[in-house]
């Protein structure tokens, strides 16, 4: 079976933990896909209470006293904005007689190009009757994917008391399970690594293995950097006979969030080999997934499942998107960072969005905030930090850790401690005063330690403060997780205008100094190494540092030649790209060989 061609050919990806939270409430009924941390069932149970109130569904709570409290909430909260987002769709379908504006919007926003609404418009020019049109509606009206994220690395064991429960209770497990258990056609994406246990899990629920039609309920999407790394993750699923429906490459240091650098590998040569390898890896996928479903005794082992190929991080102009989709030929590409600045799609307190609507390069950072020990963007003054700054000065520095979701460091005691606790920087600061260091290598260590962030309440209370839900024990400080691209936005958008933008009817970025999305990434990279470099003497004789220099320089003759050989796309910053890769390049050997001259 044929899945129906998707609306847009973009996608709204995860966002922290609350930022988007219900965006597929706001964004599935217009066609457009996007997704759901779920990270914090404290949090889902909260907006499932919220929208039951809302709109008048019967709730009643999951508590923590419950069994299997976690899988259960997130079942509940998917099972409800399905229903919902289904509701509305349906109004939006039967409103058409009475002139629609929400059904105006839709096909408003989608591109020209759209076969939907090139079909739409000539029911109308037609004077087709109604009865039909909404008929046709009902057969061909596309909704948004209610997609859903799991860090697989974010799977903390669970107690009852002190029994430490089964592996299936572990929080990525419990997640995974309230999705599958769901009513949901989507997808869930995996990021943030592989994690075995959790993959083998997935093979114990039948949503993710074909229907009677061949179809899949349960698709799986690898969130990846690379492409070797796509392929270990995908062999592994395919001989549990899971299929993966999707890789989704992201830019390791152009992107919001945690930012998972490449050994210097850049974002163009990564998608250029899975265009060029795109083929052989599905064929390599099929030839092990196929015969474990025909040992499960499925009927379709014989048909090769779709599998799109889509990219995220730092595209922020028509062009990017156009080119990307075209020169790689991309099924779709992630606009995550832009969308922030639309509240028709993300929650985003006042104060927030006025800090990221004036935000420029230079408050814009890559932090060492997270307890995950990853690097993560960031941006100056934002509450949560100012929030734990109170705390510093006050001489109780950390979190009171009321959820526990990063919990995961047993340095002290033995016992799972997330790295921003109270109880944990506690404990390092005792240590480190014990430590009997001199004053720059006290504090220098100090600073290691404060400088960790409540991230899973920060990035989780902007949902409450936009939607007016109590923040008692989260508080009200927020942490933000912008990309570098959010310096070239500064206007607060509507959703349509924000659409016209991604395909270039209007243009919303007011400066015109923006570089290239892969000059920045390429730009992002070179700080990033700077700062590597200077950590050891001689770079030059570090392994690690003169192979990552190796994949860079690899990268920028790759972009040089990607430019200058470039006709349809670029032509005016063609030249200011070509300046930039050889000042970088300069910036490269520049940066290796003073080393060695201040060593000699």
């Amino acid at each position: 079976m044929n899945p129906k061609p998707l609306a847009h050919s973009f996608h709204i990806p995860i966002m922290g933990i609350g930022f988007t939270i219900d965006t597929p409430f706001k964004v599935s009924p217009f066609g457009i896909s996007s997704s759901i941390s779920l990270v914090d069932d404290i949090l889902i149970e909260k907006m499932r209470k919220f929208y039951c109130e809302k709109f008048d569904k019967p709730y009643q709570a999951i508590t923590n006293k419950m069994d299997d409290f976690r899988a259960k909430r997130i079942t509940a909260y998917l099972n409800l904005l399905e229903d919902l987002i289904d509701e509305k769709i349906t109004s939006m379908k039967e409103s058409f007689n009475e002139g629609s504006k929400e059904l105006e919007q839709y096909f408003k926003m989608l591109p020209d190009t759209s076969q939907l609404k090139k079909n739409f418009q000539n029911y109308i020019d037609n004077k087709v009757s109604k009865s039909e049109i909404i008929s046709w509606l009902n057969d061909n009206l596309v909704k948004g994917s209610i997609d859903v994220n799991i860090m697989t690395k974010l799977d903390k064991e669970n107690y009852s008391g002190d029994e430490k429960l089964p592996v299936e209770f572990n929080d990525a497990h419990a997640a995974l399970r309230g999705f599958a258990e769901s009513k949901l056609h989507s997808s869930i994406i995996l990021s943030a690594g592989m994690n075995p246990r959790l993959y083998s899990y997935m093979d114990k629920f039948d949503d993710f293995f074909p229907g009677q039609d061949g179809s899949l309920k349960k698709k799986i999407i690898l969130k990846t950097s690379d492409y070797r790394s796509a392929l270990i993750q995908g062999k592994f699923l395919a001989k549990k006979g899971l299929w993966v429906s999707e890789f989704r490459i992201e830019s390791g240091l152009n992107c919001g969030g945690h930012a998972f650098a490449t050994d210097g590998f850049l974002m163009g040569p990564i998608l250029e080999e899975f265009k060029n390898q795109r083929a052989e890896l599905k064929q390599s996928l099929f030839e092990m997934w196929s015969p474990v479903i025909k040992e499960k005794g499925n009927p379709h082992f014989d048909l090769v499942p779709e599998q799109r190929i889509t990219a995220q991080g730092g595209v922020g102009t028509a062009e990017e998107h156009e080119f990307l989709m075209e020169h790689y030929e991309l099924d779709g590409i992630g606009w995550g960072t832009p969308f922030l600045l639309v509240p028709e799609a993300t929650n985003v307190d006042p104060e927030t969005l006025d800090l990221l609507v004036n935000a420029k390069e230079k408050d814009l950072y890559l932090s060492n905030t997270s307890p995950l020990g990853v690097p993560f963007n960031s941006v100056y003054g934002n509450s949560k930090d100012a929030e734990k700054q109170v705390w510093i000065d006050k001489g109780r520095p950390g979190s009171a850790c009321p959820k526990k979701y990063v919990a995961l460091n047993k340095e002290v005691n033995g016992e799972d401690l997330c790295t921003a606790s109270r109880k944990f920087q506690d404990a390092k600061i005792k240590e480190l005063n014990e430590a009997e260091l001199d004053q720059a290598a006290y504090q220098k260590g100090l600073d290691k330690i404060l400088v960790k962030s409540c991230l899973c309440v920060g990035l989780g209370t902007p949902a409450l403060l936009v939607n007016g839900i109590e923040t008692k024990s989260e508080g009200p400080g927020v942490s933000v997780c912008p990309g570098p691209n959010m310096a070239y936005f500064s206007e607060v958008c509507k959703l349509d205008k924000m659409i016209d933008h991604i395909y270039g009817k209007t243009n919303i970025i007011k400066r015109d100094d923006r570089p290239n999305v892969f000059i920045k990434e390429l730009s992002l990279y070179i700080d990033y190494l700077k700062k590597k470099s200077e950590e050891v003497e001689i770079p030059s004789m570090n392994k690690s540092l003169t192979s990552f220099k190796a994949n860079l320089e690899e990268g920028i003759q790759y972009y040089k030649n990607l430019f200058k050989n470039q006709e349809n796309y670029f032509d005016k910053i063609k030249q200011q790209s070509l300046d930039a890769l050889n000042y970088y390049s300069e910036e490269l050997h520049k940066m290796f060989e003073q080393k060695v001259l201040e060593e000699a």
